[in-house]
């Protein structure tokens, strides 16, 4: 009886998790996802693993979203706190509705010529499903576009937001600034 209940409470608990939460904390797992050479949208290799030892923000990024003003938001906070150790990511993906037609050249000349983009941004690849690039296999897939995932200075996930937390939100910056402190 004591285990029926024992399963009915976590069943419960399981339940009471689902929803529609923007804000979803990541488990920090053993293995750092800054392990992956990626290509930047000039075509040069990047290797992740330079990004060690400071805080990140990766985004799955997209020009013709509604979340694509984010990008004025992502590029103050990354000249704000970069000194600080911060680098955001960007990561263009054609995942959602078709929301990132352009080829890497003309996204580079978009998110420059729009926004003042500076932060290191990547080739556009997949992030959801079978073809899913295992960077985003093993930060979790995305729901669309602008979600955006923190690590920690050893790469691990701290904690992911979903496309309508804004860059500057209290939560997401809190969360940033405890990051950053932990050295």
């Amino acid at each position: 009886m004591r285990l029926l209940a024992w399963l009915a409470l976590i069943g419960a608990a399981g339940l009471a998790s689902c929803g529609s939460e923007d804000r979803q904390p990541g488990a920090a797992g053993d293995e750092s996802v800054l392990r992956f050479a990626m290509e930047r949208l000039n075509g040069e290799p990047d290797r992740l693993s330079s990004y060690r030892g400071k805080a990140v923000l990766v985004v799955n990024t997209a020009s013709e979203c509604g979340f694509t003003p984010q990008f004025k938001a992502l590029e103050r906070l990354w000249r704000e706190r970069r000194d600080e150790g911060l680098v955001v990511l960007g990561f263009p993906a054609n995942d959602f509705a078709g929301q990132e037609p352009r080829s890497n050249s003309e996204i580079a000349k978009f998110c420059r010529a729009n926004f003042g983009v500076s932060f290191p941004m990547f080739a556009k690849l997949r992030v959801t499903g079978d073809g899913a690039h295992p960077l985003f296999k093993a930060l979790g897939q995305p729901d669309w576009n602008f979600n955006k995932y923190l690590l920690d200075r050893r790469g691990r996930l701290v904690e992911r937001w979903g496309a309508s937390t804004e860059p500057d939100d209290p939560e997401l910056t809190a969360r940033l600034e405890e990051t950053l402190q932990a050295g």
